[in-house]
């Protein structure tokens, strides 16, 4: 079947936008690989679907799917672009928008033509909550040491998805994939995690690298300027509002403390609109 999509992205965290809403469609994880490879697809981070809610307190309902098929639980900088592809093609008239996920609702109110806010709700950051088993007796900031001899302290935050969030001193020649890797394998996180490496430049802005469930290194990660945040913020090393800038653009972050809903404000654009064809999953 042949359906309409917008190409989208949020500070260079990109996304195929489908409405399932006024048309009919279904995905299966091989359709959504085919989609996403990058010479012969559309190709995205992330393939996002707009249906109806399946709940009275949302307007829509969106699923977020990776790259490699699999589903995710939350997506900031999707949240945005989902927002906006709403207000730009009219299915709502509201500028506040209540967006239902697998693991939530969220809220998002129209800045301008080009900037979504959205209500991230509040970070959890109980190791039992993201969920993360630490080592026996080691408590947060917590430490991982690396084959070439680095070792970092990290924090660990949920934020719809799970995330671990690594204290650098800087972002620019870091092995993200290699790190990232290693990281994973040596620590137990039972849902997988969003692997985050923050440089801070001061209380007020910090420097972010994300690898990705499922999709690998983005050039910018919503849930995981969020996580970092937060990280830095239980850490004390953060103030209320912070600049988070990634190699693909930069959002704000505002969070006032624990028990207090997180706010994320940054761009969100529409790239151009085109039909793709998309098999039967049956």
């Amino acid at each position: 079947m042949i359906v309409n999509f917008s190409k989208m992205h949020g500070s260079g965290n990109d996304f195929v936008v489908i409405d399932l809403v006024t048309q009919a469609g279904a995905l299966s994880p091989a359709c959504v690989r085919d989609l996403a490879h990058r010479h012969t697809g559309v190709g995205f981070d992330q393939l996002l679907t707009i249906e109806p809610p399946t709940i009275r307190t949302a307007d829509f309902f969106y699923r977020i799917y990776n790259a490699d098929g699999s589903e995710s639980g939350q997506c900031g900088n999707g949240a945005r672009c989902v927002a906006k592809f709403i207000f730009d093609k009219q299915l709502s008239p509201k500028s506040e928008l209540v967006l239902q996920t697998n693991t939530g609702q969220l809220t998002t109110q129209r800045v301008s033509s080009q900037a979504i806010r959205v209500n991230m709700g509040k970070p959890q950051l109980d190791p039992a909550a993201i969920p993360f088993e630490p080592t026996p007796g080691e408590q947060a900031p917590y430490a991982a040491s690396f084959q070439d001899g680095s070792r970092y302290a990290f924090g660990v935050a949920n934020i719809g998805n799970p995330h671990g969030v690594l204290l650098v001193e800087s972002t620019q020649a870091l092995d993200v994939a290699g790190l990232a890797t290693e990281f994973r394998a040596q620590t137990h996180f039972e849902a997988g995690v969003n692997v985050g490496f923050m440089a801070l430049t001061s209380q007020t802005a910090i420097t972010l690298r994300v690898s990705e469930r499922g999709a690998g290194e983005t050039l910018a990660c919503g849930s995981g300027a969020c996580a970092a945040v937060a990280v830095g913020r239980a850490m004390n090393l953060l103030s209320e509002t912070v600049l988070v800038e990634m190699p693909g653009g930069a959002v704000t972050v505002t969070w006032p403390g624990p028990g207090q809903d997180l706010w994320l404000t940054g761009p969100a654009v529409r790239v151009f609109d085109g039909k793709i064809k998309i098999n039967d999953p049956s």
